[in-house]
């Protein structure tokens, strides 16, 4: 198309390929030497897998260098999805950005909600009552549930098991319905706000919940039932995506990847926030540390999650759902009738934003996909000076080269599956 540029290979410059696709040449795929072909000699091939490629889950382009269907070298090339996200929180007031957090990893915008508004209230002291406390923990579980179902239909469906991923989506159906009713909307919540939660609880939240809850342990029997005995999805899953375990801690590799290798790390309950500690919850591990195993571990995971909410649920304090932080904390809209200071508040808050105190902190949560990370720095106005995020599925895609490459082509899709990353993570 005429204008527009053509992506520049990750390495030093574009193979060149003859009519049968093999390459002359090859001086492509980060430091490969340049290596010419004779006669007789092995011949690759280099094959550009994406951007558009259906299995990929976004807009991911792989540059695989082949020798017949084995994987010599492989290059992740992201940057499509770019949206600048991480500037734009400059030009926004805090309580603004929190509506950026739900765009950056868009199957668990509640757990960004949350690490973000951690973030905040570090800097501003503030002290968020139990109500909201539970709140957040049940909703990030929930969250949870939405995100890994979401995984495992669209990785049954790419491996080939169609009726898990309707299976699936029946129950995340069910799961937004309930983001719905406290937010009002189903995917972009911006529920979790900077000192508590942006709304009271909804009348007859406790039957949606309970009815969801109760009969979700079971649907994940179904799911099992499915897959876990199923003779093609073992074959195509056990012994499939191995990585070393030194190799994903040098990565940056976090969360189901570095549990279905054996490593029991989960931010939850190594470094409790949000009231964690007072929930009673496993950390599941395995450690075959294969596509099969990390399928075990979100199931398991699920189940967890499903045990948490049920704690949530049933135990859940009594209170205000925000702290109590005039000029921070938007004021309740009956006492803005009778109150001018409210009204005075109301209208600050939403046309200046407040100040945060000058400092810098880092606030982690265990996401879905791995830990997600807030870094803020503030210069004492109303806009924060920086905020870069640390997102779970940076790091899990930069180990896609020792993934996959040794395998062979056939197996590449089963292995990016299992990593579970969002682009719209990793392209900040």
């Amino acid at each position: 198309m005429a204008g527009v540029k053509e992506p520049e290979v990750i390495g030093s410059k574009e193979p060149e390929i003859n009519d049968g696709g093999i390459t002359n040449e090859v001086e492509v795929l980060g430091d490969h030497e340049r290596r010419e072909h004779t006669p007789g000699a092995t011949r690759t091939m280099v094959l550009n897998m994406g951007p558009q490629h259906p299995s990929t889950h976004g807009v991911l382009r792989l540059l695989l260098e082949l020798d017949g269907e084995t994987i010599l070298k492989a290059a992740p090339d992201i940057g499509y999805l770019h949206t600048g996200i991480e500037k734009e929180f400059e030009v926004k007031t805090y309580q603004q950005g929190v509506t950026l957090t739900d765009r950056i990893d868009y199957l668990a915008p509640l757990s960004n909600n949350l690490v973000y508004c951690l973030a905040a209230e570090k800097l501003l002291g503030l002290e968020i009552p139990p109500l909201a406390q539970w709140t957040r923990v049940m909703l990030a579980e929930l969250t949870r549930l939405n995100s890994h179902l979401v995984w495992l239909g669209t990785h049954a469906i790419d491996i080939g098991a169609m009726s898990v991923f309707l299976y699936c989506f029946r129950e995340r159906e069910e799961i937004l319905r309930i983001f719905e009713m406290f937010s009002g909307q189903r995917m972009m919540t911006s529920y979790i706000r900077i000192g508590g939660l942006a709304l009271p609880h909804p009348r007859g939240w406790q039957k949606r919940v309970k009815d969801f809850i109760d009969i979700f342990p079971s649907r994940v029997d179904e799911y099992e039932e499915l897959l876990t005995g199923n003779r093609i999805w073992t074959g195509r899953t056990q012994g499939v995506g191995y990585i070393s375990l030194e190799d994903m801690l040098d990565l940056g590799v976090s969360g189901p990847m570095l549990r279905a290798a054996g490593l029991k790390i989960d931010l939850r309950k190594d470094k409790p926030y949000s009231s964690y500690e007072k929930f009673d919850f496993e950390v599941p591990t395995q450690t075959a540390n294969d596509v099969f195993a990390r399928y075990q571990v979100r199931i398991a995971e699920m189940r967890q999650s499903a045990r948490i909410v049920r704690q949530a649920l049933e135990g859940m304090p009594s209170g205000s759902h925000q702290a109590d932080a005039p000029g921070i904390v938007l004021p309740d809209r009956e006492k803005m009738k009778t109150q001018m200071e409210s009204l005075i508040y109301h209208f600050k808050i939403v046309t200046e934003g407040f100040r945060v105190p000058e400092g810098e902190v880092y606030s982690a949560i265990e996401s879905p996909r791995g830990e997600v990370g807030c870094y803020m720095v503030s210069d004492g106005t109303q806009k924060p000076y920086r905020v870069h995020w640390r997102g779970p599925s940076f790091g899990n895609l930069q180990a896609t080269p020792r993934m996959i490459e040794g395998t062979l082509i056939a197996d590449v899709i089963a292995g990016l599956g299992s990593m579970d990353f969002v682009l719209g993570d990793t392209d900040r």
